[in-house]
This record gives structure tokens, sequence and C-alpha cells, in this order.
């Protein structure tokens, strides 16, 4: 019976996704991830298991190396950033996410962010609890131009919302020219969407590419009334150049939902400006979303261990005879 550890931390004994492996004649084995986990505790945690069912634990060359009867492992979300994908092939190990399985989430979330933002919300809100009574004038989002990194399902499901905003849409993309159908969105280059966008929301995966990609140059590109959203992934935003381009009013505020490390340390230079809003990674976080990447999960893991895995995304990497990608 192929033993299935579970990391994510709002998975659980009993649950739907615990019965749905049970029927398939797998056994669950849960270790929730909170906080971090060292490698040693993540080595301890994949012996004897088959597969693994993940959050965003760091999946190592060194701790796949010790995990010799590890044949699969699927990300309850889109990023995959946290395993080594070629280590992963090189064992005979398959690596899926679940593309758009949240996408609806991030969409609406991104969409609370640039309100608070652009309301100062969170800072109307803390002056209040302080004993104030903050009065400051926001902005509407009618009229601006939203910039976009990257044109992934969470992104494309920005558009309409955009769209009823009456807000005009930038995007900037390597997804080919075929792909780009929608005639709501202006595809242009990074520079051009940095200087035209009043709102840039960061939506695209973190590649070797895309590391630090808004560093200091990108953000002195940017107009100074204009507000940076991150809900992809923190790596993406050079954290020190963000902080000083706030401070020094090259730009005016962000919103970040991501950093490169999580949780924010204490010394951060995120911290002490209240123009520079950091929250706790939940834009997938809806019960919608999590019901979804859980059974989707689940049945990725499922599929994987009998070679036919949907969503391989190192499919490309493993033997030909090792899966069979196209049975979707």
């Amino acid at each position: 019976m192929p033993r299935i550890l579970i990391t994510t931390d709002y998975l659980r004994p009993g649950d739907e996704v615990d019965h749905y492996l049970r029927a398939h004649g797998h056994t669950a084995v849960h270790a929730p991830l909170v906080g971090r986990r060292g490698p040693e505790q993540l080595v301890a945690a994949l012996d004897g298991i088959d597969a693994a069912l993940v959050a965003h634990d760091p999946l190592t060359a060194q701790v796949l190396h010790a995990a010799p009867r590890l044949r699969a492992v699927v990300r309850t979300g889109v990023g995959y950033d946290s395993i080594d994908v070629v280590a992963a092939a090189e064992r005979g190990i398959t690596v899926s996410n679940l593309p758009g399985v949240n996408a609806n989430a991030v969409a609406e979330y991104t969409f609370g962010l640039l309100l608070a933002a652009a309301r100062r919300l969170v800072q109307s809100a803390t002056g209040v609890a302080a004993g104030r009574w903050p009065r400051e004038e926001g902005h509407e989002l009618r009229g601006s131009t939203l910039g976009l990194i990257g044109y992934g399902a969470a992104a494309r499901a920005v558009v309409p919302l955009a769209r009823a905003f009456g807000m005009r849409v930038l995007c900037t993309t390597g997804v080919p020219e075929a792909e780009r159908a929608d005639p709501f969105v202006r595809f242009v280059a990074l520079t051009e969407l940095l200087a035209r966008s009043d709102y840039v929301s960061v939506h695209t995966a973190l590649t070797d590419r895309t590391r630090g990609l808004l560093d200091a140059s990108a953000f002195r590109r940017m107009k100074p009334t204009a507000v940076l959203v991150n809900t992809a992934r923190g790596a993406v935003v050079d954290e020190r150049a963000l902080a000083d381009a706030v401070r020094s009013g090259e730009i005016a505020a962000a919103a970040l939902d991501v950093v490169s490390e999580e949780p924010l340390p204490d010394d951060s230079p995120l911290r002490g400006d209240d123009r520079i809003v950091v929250f706790s990674h939940l834009a997938g976080q809806t019960a919608e979303a999590r019901a979804a990447a859980g059974l989707e999960g689940a049945a990725e893991v499922v599929a994987a261990l009998v070679g036919r895995p949907r969503f391989a995304v190192n499919a490309h990497l493993l033997p030909p005879t090792h899966t069979a990608r196209g049975d979707r």
C-alpha cells in the first residue's frame, strides 16, 4: 500500500483528500508544514514515502537523494520553485503542479490588494485601532492603468476584473503571440509597462530570468505615484531596492502577499514603513481553492504513481517511457 506524505497545512486526517487516497488504496501520512522546516526534518518525514503532496517544502537535491522510495511529488498550487525538478528527474521522480487551480482566488485577492493600497485601507484601520481617526484621501482605480507582469491563469483572470473597474491593461509576457488573444490587453515590453502603469501586478513564475527582475533600475522607470502588487513569488522583487524606492519616493507604495523569506524576518528591509504592507501569503487560500487543490492534488498523486501524471513539469527531463503526459 503506497504511503503518501501530505505537508499542506490545510489538509487533515479524515478529510476528503484523506478519504480519496485511501479509497485508491493509499495510506496518507500527515506532517503539516508550519513555519520553517530544516532538511533533516524533511528527510525524516520522507522516510518510507512513495509520493508527496506538498506545500512549499524545500525539496532540494540533498533531500530527494535521501528519499529512495519517492516516485512522485505534487504541489498543491502553481509555483514549484522550492523543488529541484532536475534532481527529481535524475532520480525518476515526477514533479507536478496544479496550473490554474487557484487562479480565481488569486485574481480576486489581487484586486483586494489594489483597493487596499489605492484607498490606504490597512493604514486607516491601523490608525483607528491606535486611537486615531485618519482621513487621508485615496485614489480611484477607474481610468488608471494596470500593468501585468506575466500572463498565466491568474493574470488572465485579473483582466475581466480590471475591465469591470474601468482600468486599462498592459501586459509583458513570454507567452507566445498565438496565445495572446485578449483584445482588452495591450502587450508591451517591460520598460514601457513600468513607465506607463499606475499599478504593477506581478504574476510571473520564479525562474533564473525573473529572479530580481524588479530591481533598482526597474523602480526608477516607474511613476512616483505607482503601486507595486506581488502575489507571485517574493524573489521576483529585489526587496532592498523596493524599500529604498518607496522611502525615497521613486514609487508610492507596495502591497506584497509574498516575500523572499517567509515568514517575514524581523530585520527585513520591508518593515518600518506603512507604505509597504506585507500579507501572509494568502492569495490562493480560499475555501474553494483549497478544496479544489486538495482533490486535484490527490488525483495527480494517484495518476503519477501509475505513470500517468497530467501536469508533470519535469516530464521533458524524464525517460520517454516514464510518463504518459499526453493522457490528459
